[in-house]
C-alpha cells in the first residue's frame, strides 16, 4: 500500500470515529463555548484543515477509547490488589461503626475498591486521550508564533528590499510567498494572502486584513495592520518598511534581553535542584548510620531522581531558550522551477535525483555518481564525517558494543552485583568510561569542526557587506564589487568572494553562485542574508541600499550573538562549579566519613565487640562501605554526564553542543575518586 493510500485509510479511520461521536459533542458543547470558539482559532493558527466540530469530535472518540482500555486495566490491577490480598483491607476507615453498618462495608469495600480503581484509570484515559489530541493545535500555533516572531525582522528586511528594488505591493507579497526556505512560517503566511487572492477571488486587502486576524502571532498581526492602513491611505511603503525593519530590530534585541535573564534565573534554580540529591543522599546515608538502613531509597535518589532532575532541567530550559529555525539552505530557481535537491554528495547525488527512474541513462549516471562519491568518501573519510557528525555513531555505537560484550564475556566486567561492589571504579571505566569516549571523542571532535569551519565564513560578513556596499555605491556592479572586496579580504569569506566571481566568470549565474556559496556552509543566518541579495540583484546591480540594509542586519545579529555569549558563559561558570562543588562534598564525604567509619568498624570488630560489651550501640555498623562509595561515585558521574549536555544546550541551544563537557566533567570525577 502506497503513504497516500495509507494516509488516507488513517485519515477515514479518523473521520469514522469522528462521525460516531459527533453526537455526544453537540450534547456536551454549545455553539457558543467559550472553549469551542478558541479552538477554532488554534486550529486556523496552526494551519490545520479539520472543522472545530469534528476535531472535538475525533478527541471524544479518542479519549472515549483510552479511557475503556484504561479503565480495564484499572480494573484488572485492582483485583489483583485487593482481591489477591496484596493490598491489605481489613482496616479501611479506622473509626468504630456499628456491626450492622460494619458488615456492609466489609461486604462491599473489596468490590468498591475495584471498581473506584478502574474508574480513575479511565478519567485519566480519557484525559490522556482527549487533552493529548486538543493539545496538537495549541502546541503547533505555538510553534508557528515563536518562528514567526524570531523571523519577523529578517523578513521586513527583506520586504525593504525588495521595496529599494522598485518592487510594488503586490510583488513584494508574492516574493514573500515564495521565500519558504529562508523564512519559514512567515512565508507560508504571505503563501496565504497570495492564494486566497488567486483561487478565491478575494482583493488583497481583504486578504491581508483576515491573515492579520488569524495569524498566530500578535507582531505579524500588528504589521499586517499597519501595512493595511499604508496601503488604504496611499502612504509610502517603503518609508514605513524601514521604519518597521528598524523596530523589529529593537524588538528582537528586547527579547534576548528577556531570554537571556530568563535563562539566569533558571542558572541559579539550576544550583538548588542539583544539591537536593547530593542533602538526600547525606541524609539517608546518616540514617543507616543510626540502623534504618535506607538501601532502596539511595538507589532511587542515585539512578531514579539525578537522571531525572537534570533532563527535567533540560526539557525546562528548551521551552525557553531558542534555536535558530530553518537549515540554512536555499533553492536554486531555473526557468521557474525549483530544484529540490542542493546537498550533493553521498547522502545526496543532487540534481540527478531528480530524472532517475525517466530514462536509463539517468539511472546510469546515477550509479556512477554514487560510485564516485564513495570513492572520495573513502579516500577523505574526515571530511565526511565533518559536514555528517552523527554519521559517526554508526561506527563509534557498535564499537562500543562490541567492546562492552568482549569485556563481560572476557571475565574483565562485571555481571554480578558483588562484582561491582568489589570494584566499582573499575568496573564503571569499562562499562560506561571507555564507551563514553569512543562514542564522544570522535562526535565532539567532528561537531566542533564542522561548527567552526562553517562559521568562519560569517565572522567578517557584516564589515564586508559594508565594504560591498560602498564599493556599489561608486558605480560598480555587484559581480565587479564583490571582485574587488575579494582582492582585499584574507580568510574563507574572502576565498569564498573569489570563487563565486570566478564561477560568474566561467558561466554561472550570480544568483545560483550565490545559492550555491550559501548551501555550501547552509548557516540560516547566511541563508537570509544572502536570499535577500540574491533577490534585490535580479531588478539591479546598484543595490547599495540593499547592502546597506544587509549590513545593518547582520550587525544586529552579532550584537544579539555577542550577548548571548556573554551572559550564557555565565551560565556555563555556574552549572560547572555547581557540579565541582557536588563533586568535592561528595569526595570529602567518601574520605573524612566512609573510610573513617569503615575503620572504626573493623577496629571495634577486631577488639572483641567492646562496644557491645560497654552496652552502646554499633553505631556505623549498619554502612555498607563499598556500596556508598559505588553509589557515590556513580553519582558523580551521572550527574556529570548531564550537568555536561545542559551547559552545552545553554550554550548553543544545541545538545550536541555538550558532549564536550559530558566528556570532561565525568573524567574529573573519574580522576577525583581514582586517587582519594
Amino acid at each position: 500500500m502506497s503513504t497516500d493510500a495509507r494516509r488516507g485509510s488513517l485519515r477515514g479511520s479518523d473521520d469514522l470515529l469522528a462521525d460516531v461521536f459527533f453526537p455526544l459533542y453537540q450534547r456536551l458543547f454549545s455553539d457558543g463555548s467559550d472553549f469551542v470558539a478558541d479552538l477554532e482559532t488554534k486550529l486556523a493558527e496552526a494551519r490545520m484543515d479539520d472543522t472545530v466540530e469534528l476535531f472535538i469530535a475525533r478527541a471524544i472518540g479518542v479519549g472515549v477509547l483510552v479511557g475503556i482500555v484504561l479503565w480495564l486495566l484499572g480494573l484488572f490491577l485492582g483485583w489483583v490488589l485487593f482481591m489477591t490480598g496484596i493490598v491489605a483491607t481489613e482496616s479501611i476507615i479506622g473509626l468504630p461503626v456499628p456491626q450492622n453498618i460494619a458488615n456492609v462495608i466489609n461486604a462491599i469495600k473489596v468490590p468498591a475498591l475495584v471498581i473506584s480503581t478502574g474508574f480513575v484509570f479511565g478519567a485519566i484515559g480519557f484525559a490522556a486521550g482527549f487533552g493529548g489530541l486538543v493539545a496538537i493545535p495549541y502546541s503547533k500555533s505555538s510553534a508557528r508564533k515563536r518562528e514567526i516572531n524570531m523571523l519577523l525582522p529578517d523578513a521586513v528586511s527583506f520586504m525593504y528590499a525588495l521595496s529599494i528594488g522598485g518592487m510594488n505591493q503586490l510583488e513584494i507579497l508574492e516574493a514573500m510567498a515564495r521565500a519558504d526556505d529562508t523564512y519559514g512560517e512567515v512565508s507560508m503566511e504571505f503563501r496565504s494572502i497570495v492564494q486566497e487572492t488567486e483561487y478565491f477571488d478575494t482583493d488583497y486587502k481583504t486578504a491581508v486584513r483576515n491573515r492579520a486576524l488569524e495569524t498566530p502571532s500578535d507582531e505579524l498581526s500588528q504589521f499586517l495592520t499597519d501595512m493595511l492602513s499604508i496601503i488604504n491611505s496611499g502612504g509610502d511603503m517603503q518609508g514605513f518598511l524601514s521604519d518597521k525593519k528598524d523596530k523589529h530590530m529593537r524588538t528582537a534585541k528586547q527579547q534576548q534581553e528577556l531570554t537571556l535573564e530568563t535563562l539566569e534565573l533558571f542558572g541559579e534554580m539550576y544550583m538548588t535542584l542539583s544539591l537536593f540529591p547530593l542533602l538526600l543522599i547525606i541524609v539517608l546515608v546518616i540514617m543507616s548510620m543510626l540502623g534504618e538502613a535506607q538501601t532502596s531509597l539511595l538507589y532511587g535518589t542515585v539512578y531514579g531522581l539525578i537522571p531525572l532532575t537534570g533532563v527535567g532541567f533540560l526539557v525546562l530550559v528548551a521551552t525557553v531558550k531558542q534555536d535558530e529555525p530553518g537549515d540554512g539552505y536555499l533553492r536554486v530557481e531555473n526557468g521557474g522551477e525549483q530544484a529540490s535537491h542542493q546537498r550533493a554528495g553521498l547522502l545526496n547525488l543532487g540534481i540527478i535525483e531528480d530524472y532517475v527512474g525517466t530514462w536509463s541513462v539517468f539511472d546510469r549516471i546515477k550509479s556512477r555518481e554514487g560510485t564516485y562519491e564513495t570513492l572520495q568518501l573513502l579516500r577523505r573519510p574526515h571530511l565526511f564525517f565533518r559536514d555528517n557528525p552523527l554519521y559517526t555513531l554508526g561506527l563509534t555505537v557498535p564499537a562500543s558494543l562490541a567492546f562492552v560484550a568482549a569485556a563481560v564475556l572476557g571475565g574483565f566486567a562485571p555481571t554480578t552485583m558483588d562484582a561491582m561492589l568489589a570494584r566499582p571504579i573499575g568496573a564503571t571505566f569499562l562499562v560506561v568510561y571507555i564507551p563514553l569516549y569512543v562514542i564522544g571523542f570522535p562526535l565532539a571532535v567532528f561537531r566542533e569542526w564542522n561548527v567552526q569551519s562553517r562559521h568562519r565564513v560569517i565572522g567578517k560578513l557584516s564589515d564586508n557587506l559594508r565594504k560591498l556596499s560602498s564599493a556599489n555605491d561608486t558605480g560598480l556592479t555587484l559581480l565587479e564589487s564583490i571582485k574587488t572586496v575579494a582582492d582585499t579580504t584574507e580568510g574563507k569569506l574572502g576565498d569564498e568572494f573569489r570563487v563565486i566571481h570566478a564561477k560568474v566568470h566561467y558561466g554561472t549565474n550570480l544568483r545560483d553562485a550565490l545559492v550555491e556559496f550559501n548551501n555550501k556552509y547552509h548557516i540560516p543566518r547566511l541563508s537570509r542574508t544572502v536570499k535577500l541579495i540574491s533577490k534585490a540583484q535580479e531588478a539591479s546591480s546598484q543595490i547599495t541600499a540593499v547592502l546597506s540594509t544587509a549590513a545593518q542586519a547582520s550587525e544586529n545579529q552579532d550584537d544579539i550573538d555577542r550577548e548571548r555569549k556573554s551572559r550564557t558563559r555565565m551560565q556555563l561558570v555556574i552549572i560547572i562549579m555547581t557540579y565541582l562543588t557536588l563533586l568535592a562534598v561528595m569526595a570529602i564525604l567518601k574520605v573524612r566519613f566512609l573510610d573513617v567509619m569503615a575503620g572504626l568498624t573493623g577496629a571495634a570488630a577486631d577488639a572483641g565487640g567492646g562496644g557491645a560489651a560497654t552496652g552502646g550501640t554499633s553505631f556505623g555498623g549498619a554502612i555498607d562501605v563499598n556500596l556508598m562509595n559505588m553509589l557515590f561515585f556513580h553519582a558523580v558521574t551521572i550527574q556529570g554526564i548531564l550537568s555536561g549536555f545542559i551547559a552545552g544546550y545553554i550554550r548553543e541551544a544545541n545538545v550536541l553542543a555538550g558532549v564536550k563537557f559530558a566528556i570532561v566533567l565525568p573524567t574529573i570525577a573519574l580522576l577525583v575518586f581514582a586517587f582519594i
